[in-house]
Parts: C-alpha cells; sequence; structure tokens
C-alpha cells in the first residue's frame, strides 16, 4: 500500500516515551522501518546496541547522545548515524524530552553491549546476551 493513513500508526508506549511505527513491513508492507519516538522530558535510555546502522533526525526538543564513549547534543534538524555494534545512550531534554524519526533495516536486533542489562530497563529490552527485534521494527 503506497499510502499509510496516520491513523494506522502503531505506538508501543515504553517508560521512556512512544514510539510510533509509521512504516514497516507489517506495516504498508514497506521494505524499511520508519519510526516517530517521542521522548519524555528527563528521560535517561538505557544503554544498548542494534546489530546494524540505525539513521535519528531530531524534529523537536534535545538530547545529548553518548555513542561509543562520545558525548553529543542534538536537536532539531539534527541528524545522527549510529553505526552498527557502537554502544548508545540517549537523555532528552528535562523540561522539553525530545521527538524524534529514526530508520533502520526490517528486524534490526537491540542488544546490551557485553551481555549485562541495565537493571532499570523496561520489559521490551533485551536482557543478558538476548538480542530483540523491537514492536516498532517489525
Amino acid at each position: 500500500m503506497p499510502v499509510i493513513p496516520s491513523a494506522q500508526a502503531r505506538a508501543t508506549r515504553t517508560p521512556n516515551g512512544v514510539m510510533t511505527t509509521l512504516a514497516s513491513p507489517t506495516q504498508g508492507e514497506a521494505g524499511h522501518c520508519l519510526w516517530r519516538v517521542d521522548a519524555t522530558p528527563g528521560m535517561e535510555g538505557p544503554l544498548h546496541a542494534f546489530d546494524t546502522e540505525v539513521l535519528w533526525t531530531w524534529l523537536d526538543g534535545s538530547a545529548v547522545v553518548e555513542l561509543d564513549g562520545e558525548r553529543y547534543e542534538v536537536g532539531p534538524g539534527d541528524t545522527m548515524v549510529l553505526p552498527a555494534g557502537a554502544p548508545r545512550r540517549m537523555f532528552a531534554d528535562a523540561e522539553r524530552g525530545f521527538t524524534a524519526v529514526a530508520a533502520a533495516p526490517p528486524g534490526a536486533q537491540a542488544y546490551n553491549p557485553g551481555g549485562v542489562s541495565d537493571p532499570d530497563a523496561c520489559d521490551l529490552a533485551p536482557k543478558g546476551d538476548e538480542r530483540t527485534t523491537p514492536p516498532w521494527l517489525r
């Protein structure tokens, strides 16, 4: 289907915000995954990595992204290329949070660098050495 009506967007709520699938193999039969991230103000995401490159573009608000030991401040209009295997963690602006869109290949898997689970990670996060495909990438 070439048009995916906004009413068909699939939202997944996490403790850190809402991930809204805009296109994926199960939504519009897309060959890529595209999702919107509405991060809760002040959220501190878990340390994790993906087995593939992930692209992020910030639309509103701001964040600090820890990527492979470096810290980057990002805001509206900024795009980051997050390489496969690079440990990452995001921190949203304390007052505004952030809104971004992200893209990755279908079936991309998230995992814990070194196999160590974040004790505060939500139920959707991988446990131990597990690799999981988040719902917004299906």
